[in-house]
């Protein structure tokens, strides 16, 4: 099966959806891309207890992007009221430019419309300049609110420099 498939993850993801998470994110392997936050962040950007909890929330689903049987992308998404908050948009740093997270930002979109809900939501770290550039072409815009960061978490990382979360915003159309 060499054509690409998004479905939703289960429970017999999670050690692999943690090593692309960690992979995409984090260390030496991030740099290959585009997304890396390992200038920013040191340890891990998840953890397989994290990814279970995720998929147990019943308002929530994480999509998985896979080509040829190997898993090269994901995005989480929860519902929360009548927003699609959307979070985690990941693509192995090997994959990354070839179009895998529009097509996962394409499938958040079909996600939020079957979910009834009006916007889509995320937080992202304003030093990623790049990343946030690449959500406003694709619609989303801020909002002006800003959200701290759990500086003092590992399980999100250890921050090397001040960090907080910027809120960005798009519609949802019909």
């Amino acid at each position: 099966m060499n054509n690409p498939s998004i479905s939703p993850a289960t429970e017999g993801d999670v050690v692999t959806l943690n090593q692309l998470v960690n992979s995409a994110y984090r260390g030496d392997s991030s740099r290959r891309g585009w997304t890396t936050e390992a200038d920013l962040l040191g340890g891990i950007r998840t953890d397989e207890e994290s990814l279970k909890a995720m998929l147990r929330n019943p308002l929530a689903t994480i999509l998985t992007y896979r080509m040829a049987d190997q898993l090269l992308g994901c995005v989480y998404l929860e519902k929360k009221g009548d927003s699609l908050y959307l979070g985690m948009l990941t693509v192995s740093p090997d994959a990354q430019a070839g179009g895998i997270g529009k097509q996962l930002m394409a499938a958040a979109e079909e996600v939020a419309r079957d979910w009834y809900c009006t916007t889509i939501t995320m937080t992202v770290i304003p030093q990623r300049t790049e990343l946030v550039a690449w959500y406003e072409r694709r619609g989303y815009s801020a909002t002006g609110e800003t959200k701290p960061f759990p500086m003092d978490d590992p399980r999100f990382g250890m921050p090397k420099v001040p960090l907080s979360f910027i809120v960005l915003e798009k519609p949802v159309l019909s």
